[in-house]
């Protein structure tokens, strides 16, 4: 089989996509003075991925930034990430963390949750690789420790 073309597969869109954002990742910056950081680690395989956040005065996120090192997934997936996440309220981040997770572990997602997840959905693929599913976490876990900081310190 040919990559992409008539007799390429989805599999090789997906692969695209993923290698388009390792190699030119979106956001691919740290913010000064952000409302939101987080550094997340994976000592397993050291993928490593910085994230910063700033809230604008409607309670949604008006910048968003990351820097981190590893492997073409965790880092693609950052890069996805902060993609989506820009201009979403914390409750609207929050949900697409859970949304992210579950279909990591395996949930099937409807169709509107589909395309609330926009390119996303991309890494659905990863879950058939058990072992490089902490590589596509790695971004999301970071974000939801972030959210959780900022929730507690700032009483929301």
């Amino acid at each position: 089989m040919q990559p992409g073309g008539i007799d390429g597969g989805i599999e090789d869109l997906y692969q695209d996509i993923l290698l388009e954002h390792y190699k030119s990742p979106r956001n691919h910056q740290l913010l000064q003075d952000p409302d939101l950081s987080s550094e997340g680690f994976n000592p397993f395989c050291g993928d490593r991925v910085v994230l910063t956040a700033k809230m604008d005065e409607l309670g949604q996120l008006s910048g968003v930034g990351f820097l981190g090192q590893g492997c073409a997934i965790s880092q693609a997936s950052a890069s996805m990430m902060t993609e989506v996440i820009k201009g979403c309220t914390l409750e609207q981040v929050k949900h697409l963390v859970d949304q992210f997770k579950g279909m990591m572990q395996g949930k099937e997602l409807s169709e509107s949750e589909k395309a609330y997840m926009e390119d996303l959905i991309v890494l659905e693929g990863v879950k058939k690789f058990p072992i490089r599913i902490k590589c596509a976490l790695l971004a999301w876990s970071t974000l939801q420790d972030a959210v959780s900081d900022y929730i507690n310190n700032h009483n929301v």
